[in-house]
């Protein structure tokens, strides 16, 4: 077992002074019995977050920043049929909110949508026939998921750079809606390629501007499904994990809203839920491995070896500062 904890440290004031206020005897005690084999480092402004980067790492998928195939990999789990197209690309493209302000636009995280089954397959068929019939030629296919997942086919999104819904919920879409710092030759190809994509965008928001579905929406309080987000792009690759992974979300809604009490509530569900159960898995001798992930970082932990010397020096030695730690993630 994999188990890859993603925004486990928080990036502002507020949250590294509720990090530092926590007990963390639990976790402390649990990093005593492992040791660290790998630390990826990157900046706050990548496409593709740190949790991600080490998950397309363990599935052993070829691939840079934006570029990994996520929701090809999805799709599968999901049992989409993907019909006599089995080496398409594939994207997620999820209906969202983006709430306009001022001076810039945020994109509303969508597990906050409240995004019913019936609602959400009216908007996708609404939706369905602007997505199928924007490219010429061979069109895209767009494939009902889940209420806040859609999917959708076509072959420009074999390479495509975009970044991840855990990138840019609860902030301004403008730094992600273009090529980020790509320049020269990839960059001008990833402008061509947006560039379709760029355009249905804006008619799907015309679009849902007058679906009523979200005037009733509106009525109610709840905020309305005005654009998608396309991220997770690529082809299928062959999964070279050696191990089951799994990504625990227990710490993402807390973080998105930015409510350190919450955060601080949800990792203590974490300390007794998931990594008791790691816990016991490193007690009977499993194979197992713990990924802790912030905004700019994540770092990867293992059992220790079992010899004298190293149950001494879990014992007596130095244990991990575990503010210290996850603050410089």
């Amino acid at each position: 077992m994999h188990c890859i904890v993603p925004f486990a440290a928080p990036a502002s004031e507020a949250g590294r002074a509720a990090l530092a206020a926590m007990p963390w005897a639990r976790l402390e005690a649990l990093l005593a019995r492992l040791t660290q084999v790998e630390r990826d480092d990157g900046e706050p402004t990548t496409f593709t977050p740190p949790h991600e980067r080490v998950l397309a790492r363990v599935h052993g998928w070829q691939g840079g920043d934006g570029r990994f195939p996520f929701a090809a990999q999805a799709a599968r789990a999901d049992g989409v049929d993907a019909g006599d197209r089995n080496d398409s690309a594939w994207g997620f493209l999820s209906p969202v909110h983006w709430h306009v302000g001022s001076d810039h636009v945020n994109l509303v995280d969508p597990d906050t949508l409240a995004l019913d089954e019936a609602t959400s397959r009216a908007l996708f068929a609404a939706v369905q026939p602007l997505v199928e019939s924007a490219f010429e030629g061979r069109g895209a296919r767009l494939v009902y998921g889940r209420p806040t997942r859609w999917y959708v086919a076509h072959e420009s999104l074999a390479a495509l750079r975009t970044a991840s819904l855990d990138r840019v919920a609860g902030r301004n879409v403008d730094p992600w809606l273009g090529v980020g710092s790509g320049s020269g030759v990839d960059g001008d190809d990833d402008a061509a390629q947006l560039r379709p994509w760029r355009r249905l965008q804006a008619e799907v928001q015309m679009l849902l501007h007058t679906h009523p579905l979200n005037a009733e929406r509106e009525a109610t309080g709840a905020l309305p499904v005005n654009s998608f987000w396309l991220s997770g792009c690529g082809r299928a690759q062959a999964d070279a994990a050696p191990r089951p992974v799994r990504i625990d979300t227990t710490l993402r809604a807390a973080a998105l809203a930015e409510d350190w009490p919450a955060w601080a509530a949800a990792w203590r569900r974490l300390e007794e839920g998931v990594l008791r159960d790691f816990e016991e898995a490193l007690g009977r001798g499993n194979d197992v491995a713990l990924t802790l992930a912030g905004e700019r970082a994540a770092v990867t932990f293992a059992p220790r070896s079992r010899g004298v010397l190293a149950r001494l020096q879990s014992v007596f030695g130095a244990r991990t500062s575990v503010p210290a730690l996850l603050a410089s993630l």
